[in-house]
């Protein structure tokens, strides 16, 4: 009871989920007040039907629309500096992001770029966020980055080839349109991969050392739904119903992660990815495992409920036995999403785990992991993910 009774904040958008959310762009735009806006969105996705229906919506409300859809799979430093020009040479007055995390985590850097003056670096880290960007309107089409419902942006440094995290309540869209109908076009791999970022999402924030009462009740939902109909969703990708429970998830375990914030599988997989470019959700996938070993004995008795979520019988059994199964389970689950590799699949080099140890043990993601890591624990990792 005394750890339900601790203080804690929680942030979160105002947000509508269900089919037919994203319909509602222009209305919420309308309600801000705004008069030019800025779609920020990918290459992949800007001919789509649903970015152009969002287009309309606005446009229909009475709002001139512009467009920057220059936005790579891990977004740049430099993607998001252009993204502010053109906000600025156009005098919007509001930014909508359609898409996956990357152009979500784009509008939101474009954002505080615009009204603080700043390069989006200059951003790194927590609370480093003076002036709120402008009125922020997320409609996502990926079922896991959770952008839409949280406090992180995730910038790749081009400089230093690493990716920054920028956490601040400046950083929470104004309003979250969550429509699973847009996942229907995702395919498997995409799928998959966002699903188990989801995932790792949920069990992080659960095993957190800021978690609380609420993120607790979001993150173990999360873990049950995620990990129950993802496999479905990946094999009949038009199955609303699956798709819908696994946005849900993602949703939960967003709202958890984002106030209850992550750990170790995190801070990795951003050195990771900054250095390779490498698809997020996949390498919190293959980390996952590696890290619940490493963290288990500090934090049983929430790894045994977490493991009960993914359908592990813990009754009558060891710490050793239920660390194994939940292991096992996850690992399972990777592979029946169709995510088999490894990371010297994915192209690490022994030889820049050092590097990639250091700079995770930096990453703000690190500071919540249930027990502290040394520099020979996050190599220790790394290799076993090799």
């Amino acid at each position: 009871m005394k750890e339900v009774l601790e203080m804690r904040k929680f942030v979160a958008p105002e947000l509508v989920f269900g089919v037919g959310s994203s319909k509602l762009a222009g209305q919420y735009a309308e309600n801000f007040g705004v008069s030019r806006a800025l779609i920020v969105t990918d290459p992949g996705i800007v001919g789509c039907s649903w970015v152009k229906a969002v287009k309309h919506s606005l446009e229909d409300a009475g709002i001139e629309v512009f467009i920057f859809s220059e936005v790579s799979e891990n977004p740049r430093d430099v993607e998001v500096m252009r993204g502010a020009e053109l906000y600025l040479e156009n005098r919007c007055d509001c930014i909508i992001a359609v898409g996956g995390g990357s152009p979500m985590d784009c509008a939101k850097g474009i954002g505080i770029v615009t009204t603080n003056n700043s390069h989006i670096l200059n951003f790194e880290g927590v609370d480093m966020v003076e002036v709120p960007g402008p009125p922020l309107i997320c409609i996502p089409s990926t079922a896991g980055s959770s952008a839409d419902v949280s406090q992180f942006a995730i910038i790749t440094d081009t400089e230093r080839d690493v990716k920054v995290s920028i956490v601040s309540k400046a950083m929470v869209p104004d309003a979250a349109l969550i429509d699973p109908e847009l996942t229907t076009t995702m395919d498997p791999q995409l799928t998959a991969a966002t699903g188990l970022d989801a995932l790792t999402h949920a069990i992080e924030a659960y095993v957190s050392n800021a978690n609380s009462a609420l993120t607790d009740l979001l993150a173990l939902d999360a873990i049950e739904l995620v990990s129950k109909n993802l496999a479905e969703a990946i094999s009949n990708p038009k199955n609303l119903e699956s798709r819908g429970l696994v946005m849900l998830g993602s949703m939960e375990a967003g709202l958890a992660f984002s106030n209850a914030i992550l750990g170790a599988v995190h801070a990795m997989a951003h050195s990771l990815g900054g250095l390779l470019d490498l698809p997020h959700g996949e390498c919190n996938a293959i980390l996952l495992p590696y890290v619940i070993k490493t963290n288990f004995p500090s934090s049983v008795e929430r790894y045994f409920k977490v493991a009960g979520k993914l359908g592990v019988v813990t009754v009558g059994k060891s710490d050793d036995q239920v660390c194994e199964e939940l292991v096992q389970a996850i690992i399972d689950l990777r592979i029946s999403c169709g995510v088999t590799k490894s990371l010297s699949d994915l192209g690490l080099n022994r030889k820049d785990i050092p590097k990639l140890a250091e700079l995770a043990l930096k990453d703000a993601c690190m500071v919540t992991n249930p027990v502290e890591l040394s520099q020979e624990d996050v190599e220790k990792i790394y290799e076993a993910a090799l």
